[in-house]
């Protein structure tokens, strides 16, 4: 019983190091559980401090997994993070602080794919669970000072697409809903407002529904794509906005399909787009009530 109390009190700091590393649900949860495994198999009467114990057991079955993953190489089209609901999840720690939250935006979750794993787990320890960088140390196997140059070097490569001077949520839920407004009436001025002359729009069907096969790329070219997809006659669309990973997002539901949506905003304006659509992927998204 005890072994269970003190491996449920960490359970949403595991789950936010797995699903950070991982972008699935399903795969993180695989991954706690394969800890609650170990931590049951362990000399526990020699763990000092189960938080370091536990978070270096799931954080090493997340690069595993990462190290023999084999889907994405044959993906149809584009692969995006699972979007989770964060607003009133209990799967991620409801203390978590502003820093450790934006380690959950889809942007950052995206970007870090350009990472390999060790790289990614000293970026997730670091900037999403503030750990030392010691502990990070004991956990990837390297030595502090490395860790420090991996994490510098992770930085580097997901600060050249980050977006910058992020909004308050009030403004970046605004922006939303007027990119919303503007879709639903095939609106192009009103879409070219809302949208950086970079923007760059991401689609996920996995093969399972219609979705672009590349990302569309520029104001003109996205506010095209999207009003052709959300202001067709005859369909019907249902929009409710969610928290999506930190941050407002919304989800969509038209007559065929449902759509997972979060954006990135940079300079006051929107500069990326996150569609999910793939069905396997929307699993954790609740049904309408």
């Amino acid at each position: 019983m005890a072994a269970l109390e003190d491996f449920q009190a960490h359970r949403p700091m595991l789950f936010g190091i797995a699903y950070r590393m991982l972008g699935s649900v399903a795969e993180a949860e695989d991954a706690v559980q394969d800890t609650y495994l170990r931590w049951l198999s362990a000399d526990r009467t020699a763990v000092r401090e189960p938080r370091r114990y536990l978070s270096r057991i799931a954080t090493r079955l997340a690069i595993d997994r990462l190290r023999v993953r084999v889907e994405r190489e044959v993906y149809v089209g584009q692969w995006l993070p699972e979007p989770v609901p964060t607003a009133e999840s209990s799967l991620f720690d409801p203390l978590d602080t502003v820093m450790k939250r934006a380690s959950l935006a889809m942007a950052t979750l995206h970007l870090m794919e350009r990472l390999d794993p060790v790289e990614r787990a000293v970026f997730v320890l670091r900037e999403g669970f503030e750990l030392s960088y010691a502990e990070i140390a004991e956990t990837v196997e390297r030595s502090p000072d490395h860790c420090r140059q991996l994490y510098r070097r992770a930085s580097k490569h997901l600060e050249r697409d980050r977006p910058r001077f992020s909004p308050g949520r009030r403004e970046h839920a605004r922006l939303l809903e007027r990119l919303l407004d503007a879709a639903r009436h095939g609106d192009l001025p009103g879409l070219r407002e809302v949208l950086h002359h970079d923007v760059v729009i991401w689609s996920d069907g996995g093969g399972k529904v219609t979705a672009a096969r590349n990302p569309v790329v520029g104001a003109d070219r996205v506010s095209r794509f999207i009003a052709g997809i959300y202001s067709r006659p005859q369909q019907e669309m249902d929009v409710t906005l969610v928290e999506l990973n930190g941050a407002p997002g919304a989800v969509v539901r038209l007559t065929s399909q449902t759509h997972a949506v979060a954006f990135a905003v940079g300079d006051g304006l929107i500069s990326g787009i996150f569609v999910v659509s793939n069905p396997d992927k929307l699993t954790a998204i609740p049904e309408p009530r």
